[in-house]
């Protein structure tokens, strides 16, 4: 019989993917900062990328992942991993410093989310362009091809709202959304497999989608509304069944 891993072993382990995240991330935040990859750029291969790093391709794709949900790079397929054309979002840890020292509670970052968010939502239903639609179309149909795999869900879930982002035109909005996704996604990222309505999540999905593409703007900011209290509710259920109540200090996105 197989033996099953101690609650050591596991957080041990834990912690060694989190290195070997920070280990890509930190390599790609030093080719940015020292110009050999500048915006619209392709990183060089994986086999390369991590054969120079010393890790397993997984770790590289993990590392890669997290990267990619922070709107640093953007795979294409068949054509590589490019540096997005936006702005890096690497140092919008500050959020996370800032509620650590000033203990900023999660109902009270939900509220935030939930006021800038239902707003950007209803921009987006009157500005966004046609490729920003086509994003989120895809972006959900990733989000029902993931469904047993909470992590991949994850990544394209934080995609997704950013592309609502950026579909609202308003680069301070913009700029604000990318600083809170940044901020939860790691949380989310330790909680994820604890989701139990990822189906329910993709449906909610589904309807601001269409809110957005129908341009009704009044819907978008509703159904974002609804959204987010439901996430809300659904991670004090996750914490107090797995965290025996005690909530981090940023809490977990949608």
């Amino acid at each position: 019989m197989k033996k099953q891993a101690s609650n050591k072993e596991i957080l041990d382990d834990s912690a060694s993917h989190s290195q070997l995240t920070m280990q890509v991330v930190d390599h790609v935040r030093g080719l940015i900062a020292a110009g050999e990859v500048k915006p619209g750029d392709r990183l060089p291969p994986e086999r390369e990328l991590a054969r120079k790093l010393k890790i397993s391709r997984s770790s590289l794709r993990a590392g890669i992942g997290f990267l990619s949900a922070m709107g640093v790079l953007k795979s294409r397929h068949g054509a590589g991993t490019f540096v997005s054309s936006g702005p890096p979002a690497l140092d919008s840890s500050s959020l996370t410093v800032l509620g650590a020292l000033h203990g900023f509670l999660p109902w009270q970052m939900f509220e935030a989310r939930t006021i800038i968010e239902s707003n950007v939502a209803a921009l987006a239903a009157e500005r966004a362009t046609d490729e920003h639609i086509a994003e989120l179309a895809e972006e959900v149909a990733e989000m029902y091809a993931s469904l047993d795999d909470p992590q991949e869900y994850l990544i394209h879930d934080v995609r997704f709202h950013r592309t609502i982002a950026r579909a609202s035109g308003n680069p301070i909005l913009g700029a604000l959304m990318e600083t809170i996704t940044a901020s939860l996604y790691d949380n989310r990222r330790q909680t994820a497999d604890y989701s139990q309505s990822l189906k329910e999540s993709a449906e909610m999905h589904r309807e601001i989608f269409r809110a957005i593409r129908s341009r009704n703007s009044l819907q978008a900011r509703r159904i974002m509304e609804e959204h987010l209290n439901q996430a809300r509710m659904a991670q004090d259920a996750e914490l107090d069944t797995h965290t025996d109540g005690k909530s981090p200090v940023v809490p977990a996105g949608d």
